[in-house]
């Protein structure tokens, strides 16, 4: 196992009911901007139980951040912090408005151009306080310190990642998810299957425990989802995944094991130039990923082929082709076509990637560095 440091310093109020904490976690004397997104939780219930449990706090709203933040849209939150003096912010939605939160909370104080968070690593030296109530699990920004955030005019998609934006508190009652459209279900449940994927399915550095951790939520997720999708208002189903989601991106499994991220780093840029679903991306994008990467993945692809998908087949070459077509399956089972000729994309959306990618300098992907423009092509390639 390698080196590593873990710090996650976010308080996690799990099950139902649990939003009436609120009252006892922001103190009267804050004055709160409330975050959301397209306002589904005015249907759901979640709004009104979010302002009984604030009563008596000073609240200004703002709705309509998107599924992939924009910086445009986050810039008029800012605008209303200043404005009004505000010093809490509650994020209440899934992780598109957590992500553009804490954007939020750096930008509200930083000294220069905000968009450099993103484009220049610029050093933050302080974030407004902030917690969640989550409503759609998957993305695992409840319990870290990351957003990806785009920006429309540029078509940019970008991640930063600061201590000083993890959540204080993060409240998952899975009874906010129950109304979830099926369609948004299955991409949280993607998006959270890839997340653990790209922290185990690289090469071997003696890191049992983190490897079972890994294939635990995996298997998990592949036996959870056929249930949440056949009954939405299954809450055990609902917790398991959501817990799941969760501990798919708290740093945890990542401890000590290489990491990969390339099938996330040239997904944004589809989601930035052509609209896809984040989780779309990593469908369409990961089969072909762990295919050309066979060879430098084989240790853990045929480890993921017996452990979590329970292949006993002789032959290598055949067992990892069955490890890679019980994921494409899976991902199609929930409802999300693989192929970007599916979305009447072709091929020049190989362009428009290779070419954002090396304008931000993204030219060595993967665990090992070895992804470069060449082989980013012939992975969409084989996506089309």
């Amino acid at each position: 196992m390698e080196n590593f440091t873990f710090y996650n310093p976010v308080r996690i109020h799990f099950g139902r009911g649990q939003i009436a904490t609120l009252k006892n976690e922001i103190p009267l004397d804050k004055r709160i901007l409330l975050t959301y997104g397209g306002g589904s939780i005015k249907k759901n219930g979640v709004y009104t139980q979010v302002k009984t449990a604030l009563n008596g706090h000073t609240v200004c709203e703002f709705g309509g951040i998107e599924p992939n933040p924009r910086y445009e849209t986050l810039m008029q939150a800012v605008a209303l912090i200043k404005e009004h003096n505000l010093n809490f912010i509650l994020a209440v939605g899934g992780g598109s408005v957590v992500d553009g939160t804490k954007f939020i909370a750096a930008a509200a104080s930083f000294p220069g151009e905000p968009w450099d968070i993103l484009t220049q690593h610029a050093p933050i030296n302080s974030a407004v306080p902030f917690g969640c109530v989550l409503t759609l699990p998957g993305t695992g920004s409840e319990m870290n310190c990351g957003a990806v955030i785009s920006r429309k005019n540029t078509k940019d998609k970008l991640v930063f990642i600061h201590p000083l934006v993890f959540p204080q508190f993060s409240i998952l009652d899975p009874t906010t998810t129950f109304s979830l459209p099926p369609n948004q279900t299955a991409n949280g449940i993607v998006d959270a299957f890839v997340h653990v994927i790209e922290q185990y399915l690289t090469y071997p550095v003696n890191s049992p425990l983190q490897d079972r951790f890994a294939e635990g939520i995996l298997q998990t997720l592949i036996e959870e989802a056929p249930k949440v999708m056949r009954n939405p208002e299954d809450y055990a189903a609902r917790s398991n995944i959501m817990w799941c989601a969760t501990l798919a991106l708290n740093n945890l499994i990542g401890c000590g094991v290489p990491n990969d991220w390339a099938t996330h780093l040239i997904g944004h840029w589809l989601t930035a130039g052509y609209g896809l679903d984040h989780a779309v991306t990593l469908a369409i994008l990961l089969p072909s990923v762990l295919n050309h990467q066979r060879a430098q993945k084989r240790e853990k692809l045929l480890q993921y082929a017996t452990r979590v998908w329970n292949v006993i087949n002789p032959n290598p070459e055949e067992r990892i082709d069955a490890a890679i077509f019980k994921t494409r399956e899976f991902f199609e089972n929930l409802g999300l076509v693989t192929h970007l000729s599916n979305y009447k994309i072709g091929e020049e959306a190989i362009a428009f990637v290779t070419k954002k990618l090396n304008e931000h300098k993204q030219i060595t992907l993967g665990e090992r560095g070895d992804i470069n423009l060449e082989v980013v092509e012939k992975i969409m390639r084989t996506s089309l």
